[in-house]
């Protein structure tokens, strides 16, 4: 039986390495946004907006022109008291970062030391891992059976030495989701010393009478936070601002070690903008609810599997497998054409395209580009 190499000695070392770990974490991969030799390509990799964002935010961001030269709020209190305000939530509990993205990495510095463990779905958001596997934690998976989060699978995970267990409800890149009941009976079989991170970032896609975000729970909750962000329904995904309501002591916890100045003026300004403008957001979630079932069914007729129920502004989309009718083909024949979709390989389906919904001609271009796919004969 081989036994593990002793550790290296970094201070030995003829250059500066990084600590352990660092090296075998998969950076992030982002939808691809270009296509050799497709000047505009439609994009449905990235689950952007598919109506922009709002016209009063594009102003609001304007605004900031004429104070490039000054230091942003620290504490980003205009967003802090419109978030408060909209949402009946005590602004002090706030947490601001450069998307949701900061949130989940600064909770991560803040509760994981090496030995520690997080608990995340099979199929969790990158970005929950890397942040932990940076504190040199170990990261553990659940099994989604049916590509959905499984409550018990999740607490089979948990051990004394877990810190933090990530729900993204709705998830993503599955685009499925759990009814508020299970997400309740997570919280109480869960250790109070186990920070439960509820990801809405999609959650106001999901219109179910039984969906809820966790916001109320949080509200009572000494170890729950709820994270959003201002990336998908208000379409402000190039300013990176996203929130966490938080516990008071997780949030004081927290911004000991948030970066000063992590959200910008512009970002601030657009946030509190498109906070305000309930007509875009409920012109962006009519959209999605009018051409999610569109979807699913044209792409379904198809003989694809589109997994279900997607309470998102996007489908996972399974493709046969077989030569010739491959995911990794229909994403080249989909370029080809100029649309672009995400491949979820690193994710662990390497079946499946993540593909956003867009507006009805990119709606109806993909399904006919799918369709002459499926309808082409493969290579022999």
């Amino acid at each position: 039986m081989s036994e593990d190499p002793p550790p290296l000695d970094r201070s030995k070392s003829a250059r500066p390495l990084p600590k352990p770990g660092i090296t075998d974490i998969h950076a992030y991969v982002p939808g691809r946004a270009t296509a050799k030799g497709i000047a505009e390509p439609v994009k449905m990799s990235a689950n952007e907006n598919a109506l922009g964002s709002s016209a009063h935010a594009q102003e609001a961001y304007a605004s900031a022109e004429r104070s490039l030269h000054v230091y942003p709020d620290p504490r980003a209190g205009i967003v802090r008291a419109a978030v408060a305000e909209r949402y009946r939530i005590e602004p002090e509990r706030l947490i601001f970062g450069c998307g949701s993205d900061e949130v989940f990495q600064i909770l991560n510095q803040t509760f994981l030391e090496p030995g520690d463990n997080m608990v995340q779905g099979q199929y969790g958001f990158a970005a929950f891992a890397i942040g932990a596997y940076a504190c040199q934690a170990e990261v553990r998976r659940a099994p989604e059976p049916g590509y959905r989060i499984d409550v018990d699978e999740l607490l089979n995970c948990v051990d004394d030495r877990t810190r933090l267990v990530f729900l993204a409800n709705p998830g993503n890149p599955t685009g499925t989701w759990i009814p508020f009941s299970e997400v309740r009976r997570l919280h109480e079989a869960l250790p109070p010393s186990v920070v439960l991170v509820l990801d809405g970032a999609y959650g106001e896609f999901a219109t179910d009478p039984s969906f809820d975000d966790g916001l109320d729970l949080a509200r009572g909750s000494a170890n729950v936070v709820v994270t959003h962000t201002f990336s998908k329904l208000h379409g402000l995904a190039a300013l990176r601002i996203g929130w966490g309501y938080a516990p008071a002591e997780i949030a004081q916890a927290c911004d000991r070690i948030r970066l000063p100045f992590n959200t910008s003026i512009a970002a601030q300004r657009a946030a509190v903008a498109a906070l305000a403008d309930e007509d875009f957001q409920a012109a962006s979630i009519a959209l999605v609810e009018s051409w999610r079932p569109w979807l699913t069914q044209q792409l379904g007729g198809l003989g694809l599997e589109v997994v279900q129920p997607s309470a998102t502004n996007f489908v996972l989309v399974g493709f046969p497998g077989t030569p010739g009718r491959t995911a990794a083909d229909a994403d080249a024949f989909l370029t080809s054409r100029g649309i672009l979709a995400r491949a979820v390989g690193l994710y662990g389906l390497p079946e499946h395209l993540r593909i956003t919904i867009g507006l009805e001609a990119h709606n109806r271009a993909l399904v006919a580009a799918l369709a002459d796919f499926m309808a082409t004969q493969p290579a022999q």
